[in-house]
């Protein structure tokens, strides 16, 4: 019986995304065509005083980036991330005038929505494989490496900051 060997290629790449100017991303993976309208319906339906855009790469049919949102600055955010990924069923949420954490549980309750890879304002580089048939996302590289731990004075200034967020008495 003769050995059939089967040699793919694969290329490995890290794509920079663009922060909005005082906003967050949410990167993700999600599977079907209606997901930017369940998101924003998520999204809306949790905090309407947020401004974002939404782009979803489609992985099958037209292929296209499909776009929402109720910030056209956001929206375009979204749509070059989006599309610099390049990556079948990837979507990008683009959000000021909130945090993701507002959000987050929602969006993670969409029925289509399979994976969030992160939640961030931090610089964020993506990392995704390339092979013949198209582009995944493999994970995220999400801000900085750590510089220490934490002393007593470090910790009171976490503690006063999620006060002054509402999330600490």
């Amino acid at each position: 019986m003769p050995i059939i060997a089967i040699v793919m290629l694969m290329e490995l790449k890290t794509i920079r995304l663009t922060i909005p100017e005082n906003g967050n991303i949410i990167v993700g993976q999600s599977h079907f065509i209606k997901t930017v309208e369940d998101i924003y319906e998520a999204i809306v339906n949790t905090s309407p005083h947020l401004q974002f855009g939404i782009a979803f790469n489609e992985a099958s049919g037209d292929c296209l980036t499909r776009v929402d949102g109720n910030d056209e600055s956001l929206k375009q955010n979204a749509i070059a991330n989006a599309t610099a990924l390049a990556a079948g069923h990837a979507f990008v949420v683009a959000l000021r005038n909130g945090f993701p954490i507002n959000v987050l549980g929602r969006i993670q309750a969409v029925p289509e929505v399979v994976n969030i890879f992160c939640a961030t304002a931090n610089s964020l580089e993506v990392i995704v494989a390339e092979t013949e048939q198209g582009r995944g996302v493999l994970g995220v590289i999400d801000g900085s490496s750590p510089k220490g731990v934490e002393t007593e004075a470090h910790t009171k200034a976490r503690v006063e900051l999620l006060q002054k967020f509402g999330y600490k008495r």
